[in-house]
């Protein structure tokens, strides 16, 4: 089936975003070399002028966790998220837990000292800090928790990057019908390939580099540590059998850049790496049996079981 699939590594900030995208012909895949995300909505809208199935990664949340959504009236994550837009105090990022609450629970703006999950969780109302975490944010066999949705500070954080994203762009075309199918509470991935609709997913570049069996020695922000990954990263598009554009081949052989894009650019590639297993069949279209998990909170693309 012809088919396109892109995959953006998402930040706050727009030039730290990049999409990698690759076409399937008759002779399988061709990935193109990275390039900025720009408009998100004219992202979406190239993707769909294709014709074909188009299925889009992102690096960043698409759930909420479990008590947060408890009691609430929408029937899951998609209609809440719909109804998000324009809702400016929802997105505000508090500075003090007294703004934080179901209408504003994203925290903290900056570190205090002695503020802790656990704070934030019981602002919430919700019973301890592991309650802020989603299912598929929990350690698994391969890797430590993820961290939870609505905290905004650290290195790992991810909720700047959903705030972005579900404010600027997803809440208000989800609000005006756009042809956009959320996996995994639209369905299983491959029910969802269809021409003229663009199925979402959820992934994540550090869980599709253990996915791939890929193994970066040193940070990725070192262009010595991404060039060291280039041979075992074109030996896996082999096996994928992804064809890669002579710019992206030069780009994997140079550390994707010197500059301080290079890590993100090395991210969507290998994001979608990660999409194009799950659509060969290489990787399971995992989908736990939990109703919360698949109306509210969401998955993450490939991802095994968290542990018990």
């Amino acid at each position: 089936m012809a088919m396109i699939a892109a995959h953006a590594d998402w930040s706050m900030d727009p030039r730290k975003r990049w999409v990698a995208v690759a076409r399937r012909g008759r002779e399988g895949w061709r990935m193109e070399a990275p390039v900025p995300v720009g408009e998100p909505a004219l992202l979406a809208a190239r993707l769909l002028a294709e014709g074909v199935p188009a299925v889009l990664g992102l690096d960043l949340p698409l759930g909420v966790p479990r008590g947060f959504a408890a009691g609430r009236p929408e029937g899951g994550f998609v209609e809440f998220l719909a109804g998000r837009a324009g809702d400016a105090r929802f997105f505000t990022v508090n500075p003090g837990l007294e703004g934080v609450g179901r209408d504003a629970p994203f925290y903290p703006a900056r570190g205090v000292k002695g503020m802790t999950r656990a704070a934030h969780a019981a602002a919430l109302g919700l019973d301890g800090p592991g309650a802020l975490n989603r299912w598929c944010d929990r350690a698994t066999s391969t890797r430590p928790a993820g961290a939870p949705v609505f905290w905004t500070l650290g290195a790992n954080q991810s909720g700047k990057a959903a705030i972005t994203a579900w404010r600027d762009w997803l809440a208000p075309a989800l609000a005006e019908g756009a042809p956009y199918d959320l996996w995994p509470f639209a369905g299983p991935l491959h029910g969802l390939l269809r021409p003229g609709r663009l199925a979402l997913a959820e992934v994540y570049p550090a869980e599709a580099l253990r996915q791939l069996g890929l193994r970066l020695h040193g940070s990725k922000r070192a262009e010595a540590a991404r060039r060291a990954l280039a041979e075992p990263l074109l030996a896996c598009m082999a096996a994928l059998g992804v064809e890669a554009t002579s710019a992206l081949a030069v780009m994997v052989r140079t550390g994707f850049g010197a500059d301080a894009a290079g890590e993100d650019r090395l991210d969507c590639t290998l994001g979608l790496l990660c999409l194009i297993a799950v659509l060969d069949g290489v990787r399971p279209d995992t989908i736990p049996e939990d109703t919360m998990v698949r109306a509210w909170e969401g998955w993450v693309l490939g991802q095994a079981l968290p542990l018990a």
